[in-house]
């Protein structure tokens, strides 16, 4: 690279940095801002100090039935479901949905009453325990719970006479994560009766204001208690609380914007490879094909406006599925305005196109593509809800990548979360959402108080649902399909595209950007692509393809 391309790249990598703006639409900005609590962004060698109003007091708890009479189905009147990434789920609601037994051979249980009943008697009991224990050993044997040795100390005690005494001694002696394993093991099952006892023993345990896992069994356990109560096409799939008015889940995307770094790392892992792909060219045009509220572009459109010997023309096609107007307050026209006011605060020129339709339903002619327009394609947190070959015979992830090659983009963004939800079996996906989400909860715990109403309301409606989706969902119903990113490089290599490695400039611009959050925060490069965890755990990779 020329002297002169690594000077205009490290100029506009450093203004990829968030910047706070005083003409444009505070509320719109959401990087900028902070609720409930004081934050804090650098700008140059000043502070810029933000607050935010309260959100309303009313906050929605977990009322999961009970009793030993099995579980009422129940349809919610939602009509959007919300990712950790703050951008609408918008293919679905929350109604009920038919077991795909295609495709998941442990989904076929027709009624919440198991055909096999744990019995009185002891031996058959501990062969039944016996045989949990067997199946849950392998690879997740570290949070596999000995049923036999907690069996073996009841049936010592001569006080200890019934099944229901000896399972009260495992509860006792047992933790949280082995019972929320040992309850999905007994769906999994189709053992209502074990499931339904269990699940009255981890009522006593979870809590929404309480420790992570805590908070987090309490959303998997309404995820059980909605796959446990599957019969026929009718599925109790939601959190059973009132929709947050529009301003309110606002407020919740913002916060959880404001409090992780996940979505500000991606985004800015995306726009820099963008940034980089587009230094030269006097017109580009970015396909977003899930631009939600268009905050990822505020930082490019700065960044761009600032490029030594002026900015390029830019065009953005946003597309999003119109049921995604409830969390903007509108339709996509809203963003086309807030971003078309802000490039014209920097004096860029700039057009927006919208395309108000699903990603399943994206042809070349939605697109807007013009001769002379230099093209990137972005892929941020949006291509895990399209269903592939396990779901559909039209395999929309391939599809669309295959559509996207075919129009020669100069670079395409990819980022998603690392986990392993897709095609896995009920119970391994279980596990895989447990270690995966517990991760997340503990990062935000460290932000927010435990009793913060803010903090109980964006873990219920951002990230509860998708929880609950993952477990409770089968087939076209389930939504959250994450991959890891072992995966999406091979669709993307049959599809014709190569890797096009991040600048390095951009990934210790991120670098600075984790400085001023907590220090069990990791970054790490590998095989080109960005990794960002929490402790030993990988939850965010970016990568960049052409």
């Amino acid at each position: 690279m020329q002297a002169s391309q690594l000077h205009r790249g490290s100029h506009m990598a450093k203004r990829l940095c968030y910047q706070p703006l005083q003409e444009v639409d505070a509320c719109y900005f959401s990087q900028f801002q902070s609720l409930g609590r004081q934050l804090y962004s650098n700008v140059g060698n000043q502070r810029a100090h933000f607050n935010f109003q309260d959100i309303g007091d009313q906050y929605c708890t977990l009322e999961s039935s009970s009793g030993s009479h099995g579980y009422a189905a129940h349809n919610s009147t939602s009509t959007v479901t919300f990712s950790p990434n703050a951008s609408p789920v918008s293919q679905q609601d929350s109604r009920s949905n038919p077991s795909d037994q295609h495709n998941s051979p442990d989904n076929t249980y027709g009624s919440s009453v198991s055909g096999s009943s744990i019995t009185d008697d002891i031996s058959d009991f501990r062969h039944k325990l016996l045989e949990l224990e067997t199946v849950m050993l392998g690879p997740d044997s570290d949070v596999i719970y000995s049923f036999d040795s907690i069996y073996q100390e009841g049936t010592d005690n001569p006080e200890m006479g019934t099944w229901g005494q000896v399972m009260d001694a495992a509860i006792t002696k047992g933790n949280l994560k082995k019972i929320l394993i040992a309850c999905a093991k007994a769906v999994s099952d189709n053992d209502a009766l074990m499931a339904q006892w269990l699940m009255d023993e981890l009522r006593k345990m979870v809590s929404v204001c309480g420790e992570p896992m805590q908070r987090l069994g309490a959303y998997m356990l309404e995820g059980l208690v909605a796959r446990l109560a599957s019969s026929g096409s009718c599925i109790y799939k939601s959190l059973r609380c009132k929709e947050p008015a529009r301003a309110e889940l606002l407020s919740y995307m913002h916060l959880l914007y404001e409090v992780c770094p996940y979505f500000k790392f991606g985004y800015m892992s995306a726009n820099g490879a963008i940034a980089e792909a587009m230094k030269d060219e006097d017109r580009v045009h970015i396909i977003d094909f899930q631009i939600s509220q268009g905050a990822q572009w505020v930082t490019l459109i700065q960044a761009f406006a600032g490029r030594p010997g002026g900015p390029p023309h830019i065009r953005i096609t946003g597309i999003d599925d119109p049921a995604s107007a409830y969390a903007r307050g509108g339709g996509l026209d809203i963003v086309g305005k807030r971003l078309s006011k802000l490039a014209k605060l920097f004096n860029v020129p700039f057009e927006f196109h919208s395309a108000a339709i699903s990603g399943c339903d994206v042809q070349q002619k939605n697109l807007g593509i013009r001769r002379g327009e230099a093209l990137a394609v972005n892929f941020a947190f949006m291509l895990h809800h399209m269903p592939d070959e396990s779901v559909s015979t039209e395999n929309h992830r391939d599809r669309l990548l295959r559509l996207v090659k075919g129009l020669s983009p100069k670079v395409v963004t990819l980022v998603e979360q690392e986990s392993n939800t897709n095609t896995a079996a009920f119970f391994p996906r279980f596990i895989e959402t447990l270690d995966y989400y517990n991760a997340m909860f503990e990062s935000i715990d460290v932000t927010l108080p435990r009793q913060h109403k803010e903090r109980i309301n964006i873990e219920q409606h951002c990230l509860a649902r998708e929880v609950v989706n993952i477990l409770a969902c089968e087939g076209a119903e389930r939504v959250e399909r994450h991959e890891l990113l072992g995966k999406w490089r091979l669709r993307f290599d049959m599809a014709g595209f190569t890797p096009y490695p991040l600048s390095s400039l951009v990934n210790a611009t991120i670098k600075t950007l984790l400085d001023n959050y907590s220090n069990r925060y990791r970054l790490e490069e590998r095989e080109g692509a960005l990794y960002l965890g929490w402790m030993n755990r990988d939850l965010v990779a970016s990568c960049a393809w052409k």
